[in-house]
């Protein structure tokens, strides 16, 4: 039998997603191991126990300062900008994709001007951002919502063009308004794919966030990792970075649950 028709059983397809983060895992502990072995000292590879001990004591104990848990406060202020950010991409991203891709007179107009935005890197206009809306939370989102929204309209507007003219014609037939029509009839159909496009969007809106964070900030988990590395703490930016990780992952698991519970139909679909 050929391999691209060996379909593996579901002990099996267990055993094959985690075979890569066990590789991972062994791979980081032999190479810490060794370091460990030539340096006892050495700060570059901490061992697992020490990723350990390190995760519950960044946790578990308060600053010695301010008395507050400063992971959780630095998730807490990473997770409402990112929020923030995608929220206000994701709102101007449907508006004007239905519009781009429902309205002629609209595509003729915005959807040059898109492309061209999309092009130009987010990162560029940090420094702007920072001169002109201050060095504070606005700039952040706003950099997060400038990265992924031309993303957003780009999808969603081709998304629109998309749906069969037939509907449109027969709502025009029964007197609907083209706001009828978009609300109507091309929301419902796009809502789907707004979620999927916001998911594949949260890569980016986090390396916005962390670049920005780094940049200039007091709280926050890319301030931390950029805070502790003039310290070589490479235990708590690797524990930030997994935390991070941990995050991400449970976001897209939670929007894809969210998409089939609201669009069930949309998944049998695809």
């Amino acid at each position: 039998m050929r391999w691209i028709n060996r379909m593996p059983g579901r002990a099996g397809h267990a055993t094959l997603a985690a075979l890569p983060f066990v590789l991972v895992f062994l791979a980081y502990s032999a190479g810490s191991a060794a370091r460990l072995a030539e340096n006892p000292q050495d700060r570059v590879l901490p061992s697992p126990a020490t990723l350990v001990e390190t995760a519950v004591r960044l946790v578990s104990e308060p600053d010695r300062r301010s008395g507050d848990i400063l992971f959780w406060g630095d998730t807490v202020s990473s997770l409402t900008l990112l929020g923030a950010g995608v929220g206000i991409a994701a709102l101007i991203g449907l508006v004007f994709g239905l519009a781009i891709g429902l309205v002629p007179v609209i595509r003729s107009t915005f959807q040059g001007f898109v492309a061209i935005l999309s092009m130009i890197p987010p990162l560029a206009v940090l420094p702007i951002l920072f001169i002109t809306l201050g060095v504070g939370d606005t700039a952040k989102v706003a950099l997060i919502a400038i990265g992924i929204t031309p993303f957003l309209i780009r999808d969603l507007s081709a998304r629109t063009l998309e749906l069969p003219q037939e509907q449109l014609v027969k709502a025009q037939t029964l007197g609907a308004s083209t706001f009828a029509i978009a609300v109507s009839v091309a929301l419902p159909q796009i809502m789907p794919r707004l979620i999927s496009a916001v998911r594949l969007s949260l890569g980016p809106a986090w390396l916005f966030l962390i670049a920005a964070e780094a940049v200039a900030s007091d709280s926050g988990l890319g301030y931390r990792i950029f805070l502790v590395r003039r310290f070589l703490a490479m235990d708590v930016i690797l524990t930030y970075v997994a935390w991070i990780t941990v995050l991400a992952f449970l976001i897209d698991w939670g929007l894809a649950r969210l998409s089939r519970w609201l669009y069930p139909w949309a998944e049998a679909r695809a």
